[in-house]
């Protein structure tokens, strides 16, 4: 066995908070090889990101602190080396790449100069050959009009494009190891099978080393060699990438890799981790005929609602004296949804299922086209019914935090809407409604009083969808509610939504860009590509017979896992 690279030994870190010490990473020993791509899985909170920012000594100041172990990097433990040190260490010998672009990019600066800037900080480059230097890094991370995205400020770019950007700068010094950290969980599935074919062929290209954190134990199978598996600070299994996942050993990866939705067969309920450890799993498989059934008793009856040629135009005028330039942001879109039909969406960012969504709410005026509810052209009316119409048409949106008011207690923010629409007599008897709410979403009333920031991102996720049933709507529309969650997050929020509907008859539409999750959940299925509707039919037919190359394209990119 070759001497490894990276070698963590016994590391214990803690953070504490007033005055109290909480163990977040326990004991956990690894190495990485040269030349190795290892994968580290596990959910939100069970110390991946924490152990990766420890190699790179970037852990927060006056709050944490290792406590035990060492970090050897080509014989030296960086943990007992200087800031100046680590310094030269940082982005030449080991780079990082961020899970959020955007946040992580100097928005003031052009992304050409910040990756020159990096190149002048760690080589002896002139300005002149560290630009030059910069297209040609843009062009081996696969940029399209490396000119241009030189000139461009990050938010000129796509997500896609801001994340490749980031891997140009990580690896502008050629790093022995590059740390990637939920790289992809932001970006569309196509873009995500890019990134990684991208990051395995500058891996090959370069004889670099790639730690690759994920959640999603399908995607980091595809790219790695070995994998860890981390559970509550601790490694719980780890070992060569076909044996995890052809014959995991711990529970808790058994779990993880069974709380995907299956595009195979269609459980009543995603198993989630907690039935795995308490071994509760509902192994109920909804069968086609029952599916068909369902099918023909909710499209016999007359339509909820229906979009007719709906258009959405956006003009933008670059110029004092140039021509407007008009962009389809909708184009021609038809289809009907029924009451207690779940109609899904996909497609890739941009393609129009947010803007069709916003149109449908009445946030957005449609250049052209009607939307009829309930037989009644919405698009039509005056804004005293469209306030009474708010109370039918819910949303859940992606970001459950930036939805909810950080100043207010959530019992308060549930409450709120239901009395600016009259429902329930009064304070009390509204409370308790919204008491009721919480533990059909399965909170209790503890909760109540708490503030957003006191909880994690599936249960804000759940305060959402108890603040939109709270006024009994008939159809919600759920905007990529589930993208920014863990997968047994997940697994809970949608068995949540398919409870809720199967109780209360909620008719959905369903928008993501994660195929697996949308063929679970829809009825029926509608491909979105360019503002334009691709494909539409039951979400299974399209699965199994995708008609046209894009559909193909998209369930091609789905992380099958080994």
């Amino acid at each position: 066995m070759e001497a490894s690279l990276l070698s963590i030994n016994n590391l214990s870190i803690s953070f504490f908070s007033n005055k109290v010490d909480k163990e977040i990473i326990k004991d956990i020993s690894f190495q990485l090889n040269t030349n190795e791509i290892l994968g580290i899985v596990g959910e939100s909170g069970s110390g991946k990101s924490v152990s990766s920012l420890a190699i790179l000594g970037l852990l927060p100041e006056n709050i944490s602190k290792i406590t035990y172990g060492s970090i050897f990097f080509k014989g030296v433990d960086l943990t007992q080396i200087g800031s100046k040190k680590l310094q030269k260490i940082r982005g030449h010998d080991i780079a990082m790449i961020f899970q959020e672009p955007m946040s992580s990019l100097n928005p003031s600066m052009t992304c050409g100069k910040q990756v020159q800037e990096i190149l002048l900080q760690h080589t002896k480059l002139t300005k002149k050959e560290a630009k030059d230097e910069t297209y040609l890094l843009f062009e081996k991370v696969k940029l399209p009009n490396p000119k241009r995205v030189f000139n461009a400020y990050p938010h000129e770019i796509s997500g896609g494009q801001k994340q490749r950007v980031m891997i140009a700068m990580a690896i502008a010094c050629k790093p022995n190891i590059l740390i990637a950290d939920e790289p992809t969980t932001a970006l569309d599935v196509t873009v995500q099978k890019e990134i990684i074919l991208l990051l395995k062929q500058l891996q090959a290209e370069e004889d670099m080393s790639i730690i690759f954190i994920s959640h999603d134990l399908s995607l980091v199978s595809e790219i790695s060699d070995r994998i860890l598996v981390m559970y509550q600070g601790a490694i719980v299994e780890q070992g060569p990438v076909k044996t995890i996942f052809k014959n995991p050993e711990h529970i808790y990866t058994k779990a993880l890799i069974n709380s995907k939705p299956s595009l195979d067969i269609r459980l009543r309920r995603l198993p989630t981790i907690k039935d795995f450890m308490n071994d509760t799993t509902d192994k109920t498989i909804v069968s086609s005929e029952d599916r068909k059934l369902f099918h023909e008793n909710i499209y016999s009856k007359t339509p909820l609602l229906e979009v007719i040629n709906l258009e959405k135009t956006y003009v933008s005028k670059s110029g004092w004296f140039s021509k407007p330039e008009v962009f389809k942001a909708v184009n021609q879109v038809s289809f009907k949804l029924y009451e207690g039909e779940t109609l899904g969406l996909a497609g890739e960012s941009g393609c129009g299922k947010s803007t069709l969504a916003n149109a449908v709410l009445q946030l957005d005026k449609a250049t052209s086209g009607s939307i009829l509810y309930h037989g009644v052209d919405i698009t039509k009316l005056s804004k005293k019914a469209i306030r009474k119409l708010r109370k039918d048409i819910q949303i859940i949106f992606q970001d459950p935090y930036a939805s909810l008011n950080p100043r207010i207690p959530v019992g308060k923010a549930i409450m709120e809407p239901m009395k600016v629409h009259g429902i329930g007599k009064s304070e009390k008897e509204r409370k308790e409604m919204v008491l009721d709410l919480l533990l059909k979403v399965g909170l209790d009333d503890t909760f109540f009083n708490r503030y957003p920031h006191e909880f994690s991102g599936g249960q804000r996720q759940r305060i959402g969808i108890a603040r939109a049933i709270s006024l009994e709507p008939k159809l919600i529309i759920c905007d990529e509610s589930v993208s920014a969650l863990d997968i047994s997050v997940q697994a809970q929020v949608l068995n949540l939504l398919n409870n809720l509907k199967e109780n209360f008859g909620f008719t959905y539409i369903f928008i993501s860009h994660d195929l697996a999750v949308v063929k679970y959940m829809s009825d029926q299925l509608i491909v979105m590509n360019q503002g334009q509707i691709e494909e539409m039919d039951d979400a299974d037919v399209i699965y199994q017979n995708p008609k046209r190359n894009y559909t193909k394209k998209l369930i091609h990119a789905i992380p099958k896992g080994l």
